[in-house]
Parts: structure tokens; sequence; C-alpha cells
């Protein structure tokens, strides 16, 4: 059973409109690779030219920040709910 994508309305594009896909990798950066692997242009707007997440998408495995836990290299186990959440500026 793969990972549970969220994908947020500015990336629906890319997977032909759907709010929710899946993806099969054992870490957050093999499945964002499947991601890409599927739907072309993909990495182009989740990864900035060094290869790093962009700075202005979060991404949470099952509630929980990459950030706060191994980055791209945080696992991911079957069933698992990956989310993309592009960060809100403004006022």
């Amino acid at each position: 059973m793969p990972a549970k994508i969220l994908i947020p309305t500015p990336l629906r594009r890319l997977t032909n409109n759907e709010p929710e896909v899946e993806a099969v990798g054992s870490t957050v950066g093999e499945v964002l690779k499947d991601l890409e692997n599927r739907f072309p242009g993909f990495k182009g707007r989740m990864f900035d030219e060094s290869g790093n997440v962009r700075r202005f998408i979060n991404v949470f495995v099952n509630e929980e920040d990459i950030r706060f836990s191994r980055g791209v290299e945080t696992p991911v186990k079957d069933g698992d709910e990956v989310s993309l959440v592009p960060a809100v500026a403004g006022g």
C-alpha cells in the first residue's frame, strides 16, 4: 500500500487536478521522486537549484513537519499521509 499524498490547489494542475494521489518510497525524497516520475514538472516546483525542498513548501508526514525530523530522509511507510502545504504570506 503506497503513501497518500495530499496535493495543494496550486500543484494540482500537475496531477490532472487530483487533490490526492498515491506514491511509493521509503523516504520523503523517494516519494517526491516517484511523484516526478508519474507527474513530470513536480520536481521543479518542489525543489530549489540546490536540491532542497523550497522554503515556501512545507511537507508533513502524518502531520509532523519534516523540517523537525530528518528532512527528505524522513521515513515514509505504507499508508502514511504526506501533505504538501505551500506557505501563505501577506496581510
